[in-house]
């Protein structure tokens, strides 16, 4: 069995689009094969503005109408120990990826691999997951769809010998 992950997404600010990875990736380690896998799953954002807030009402209705209905968090804003505390640190685009990027430099320390989320994009190449606030319904469907399909390669590329059911 191989060892225990723990993993942190992280967006602007952590209503939309962390939080929608968050809780893609929380169902889906719940249930077999990957039960017991991942100790850890939070998300945060670069920026406070959203700090103790819940996650945004689309965002909730998005994953309701694909059958999470148990997802809970308020906003947090990303800190020092976090690099410490989780093994995968998955940025939502290249603006947050940065921010990591310069915070990791800055602590000098911690073994949290920092990438791209969509780098498990599956096509070949690396994906940004668009921010939706301040546009339509489709743009949390796209970040949905985005946030399930880079799960399930990340999954299969951590843990390769386990089979997923689909």
């Amino acid at each position: 069995m191989p060892d225990q992950i723990s993993v942190l997404f992280v967006c602007l600010g952590n209503i939309c689009r962390s939080t929608m990875a968050e809780g893609v990736f929380q169902s889906m380690v719940k249930k077999e094969p990957y039960k017991g896998l991942v100790a850890k799953i939070d998300s945060c954002g670069t920026g406070a503005y959203h700090v103790g807030d819940e996650p945004d009402d689309r965002t909730m209705s998005t994953m309701e109408e694909h059958g999470i209905n148990d997802y809970v968090h308020a906003a947090r804003k990303v800190n020092a120990s976090d690099f410490d505390k989780f093994d995968y640190i998955f940025a939502m685009d290249r603006s947050n990826l940065a921010d990591l990027e310069r915070m990791q430099q800055r602590k000098s320390g911690g073994n949290a691999k920092v990438m791209l989320f969509g780098e498990y994009s599956g096509t070949g190449r690396a994906e940004v997951i668009s921010d939706p606030y301040y546009g339509g319904r489709q743009g949390f469907e796209k970040a949905y769809e985005q946030a399930t399909r880079f799960s399930k390669n990340f999954l299969r590329e951590v843990f390769p010998d386990v089979e997923p059911q689909e």
